[in-house]
């Protein structure tokens, strides 16, 4: 059995990873300033130069990177090197305006393959594994992330994408795949296929659940390793860092390992930039230090975690992050109370009687922010006595109120009237948008 295990890195000292850090940082920088208009003319701005950053404590001099900045700059302009160089891109799904294109050189590419790589070693995964990759593939990083770091660890790599769950759910027993790559919402979707086939867990040789591209919580990881007899771990990444592989969970699930002598990790305040000490609540930012083609520098992700310095028990050295609660740009302002999606999960995922597929409508009468939220309850229960559907409705009403801090309507749906997601599940419909 082979494991692809970089001790070197993995286990390096603190003071000699931040070391590293400070000299990838200070070349990064000094190839961005003299290759990317944009970033000489930001470092210009605010009065910095290069020599100005000689290790990871000047970080924080130097401005930060927007989504929107690689949008106004589309599609090449934040590159690094010339196209001559770009062996791929990628690209986001540009739903809120133009895409944000990611490219690669090959050097690149192998960074990506040995983040993935180690990621997977992380949960165990070795060259005996059967790795079914059920994320997209095309210009979303997800699927063709996966696919390279699973072949450099050896496994066989099953390249399904995402769809046709009937067929996912043949195919995961007939190649007897041990590993499965998707979102979370979309592993309970192939758990609730899996029950109308009439196919138990014990059909499937499934053993590690990789699940990420979603915020998800505790309570939706035990609901995914009970139905699908899994031990289930988050995986995180973006396209504009590098894709799927800059953080995973280790065996142990207690934080997810940032490969971080590829990029450096902050949490700032998101509405005064502040950076903000070890163990805070806050947004993350990353800063790419080893990547040619986009070396994006303090990149607003928007992702809220916390990070955690301390040795795991794992024997990792490299920081952690916890799982992201929500998105600082998705949060829902509802009446003065803030609001994520999230929290609402957490509640729902409390009762056996109603499914882990739930919509939150939002919407404005008399200039009062009201919120309904539509939970799917489990096969059958519609048959049950009208008084017990409505019980079970104002318990979980009550269990939300008390959670959120403010009043929402609770309407139970019958099974599968919510709209299936084989991709990032659509949590939240906000109808105050059109009053705008």
């Amino acid at each position: 059995m082979a494991r692809y295990w970089n001790a070197e890195i993995e286990t390096m000292d603190i003071e000699a990873l931040k070391k590293l850090q400070g000299e990838r940082l200070r070349a990064t920088i000094e190839r961005v300033y003299n290759n990317v208009p944009y970033y000489a003319e930001r470092m210009k701005k605010a009065g910095l130069t290069p020599d100005d950053i000689r290790g990871i404590e000047d970080l924080k001099k130097l401005p930060f990177t927007y989504k929107e900045d690689l949008r106004n700059n589309y599609p090449f302009g934040t590159f690094a090197v010339p196209m001559d160089q770009v062996v791929r891109v990628h690209a986001s799904s540009g739903t809120t305006g133009k895409m944000t294109v990611v490219g690669y050189t090959q050097k690149d590419i192998d960074t990506w393959t040995e983040c993935m790589a180690r990621s997977l070693t992380n949960v165990g995964v070795t060259n005996e594994d059967v790795v079914h990759v059920a994320y997209g593939y095309g210009l979303f990083t997800g699927g063709l992330g996966l696919h390279y770091g699973a072949e450099k660890v050896g496994a066989v790599v099953v390249p399904v994408s995402g769809g046709n769950t009937k067929r996912q759910v043949q195919l995961l027993q007939d190649f007897k795949a041990t590993v499965l790559c998707c979102t979370p919402s979309y592993a309970l979707y192939i758990a609730d296929e899996m029950a109308e086939m009439g196919v138990k867990k014990e059909d499937l040789s499934l053993r590690i659940g990789i699940f990420g591209a979603e915020p998800w919580s505790d309570e939706m990881r035990r609901q995914i390793e009970e139905k699908l007899g899994i031990k289930a771990y988050d995986i995180y990444g973006l396209s504009e860092i590098i894709g799927p592989g800059v953080s995973m969970d280790c065996e142990h699930q207690k934080g997810l390992h940032i490969q971080a002598d590829h990029f450096i990790p902050e949490i700032i305040d998101p509405e005064t930039e502040e950076v903000l000490p070890e163990g805070s609540t806050g947004e993350l930012v990353f800063t790419c230090i080893s990547k040619e083609a986009l070396p994006l520098i303090r990149y607003r992700t928007r992702d809220l975690s916390i990070l955690d310095w301390q040795k795991c028990s794992c024997g990792r050295t490299s920081p952690r992050m916890l799982r992201v609660t929500g998105r600082s740009d998705d949060m829902l302002i509802i009446r003065g109370v803030n609001v994520f999606p999230s929290q609402v999960e957490s509640v729902l995922l409390k009762y056996a009687e109603v499914e882990p597929h739930y919509m939150i409508v939002v919407d404005r009468k008399d200039n009062l922010d009201i919120m309904e939220i539509q939970i799917e309850v489990t096969n059958g229960l519609f048959s049950d006595e009208i008084r017990k559907l409505e019980a079970l409705e104002r318990t979980i009403r009550d269990d939300i109120e008390s959670t959120l801090g403010i009043h929402a309507k609770v309407r139970l749906v019958e099974h599968k009237t919510i709209q299936r997601s084989e991709g990032k599940a659509k949590r939240v419909i906000d109808k105050r948008q059109l009053y705008k």
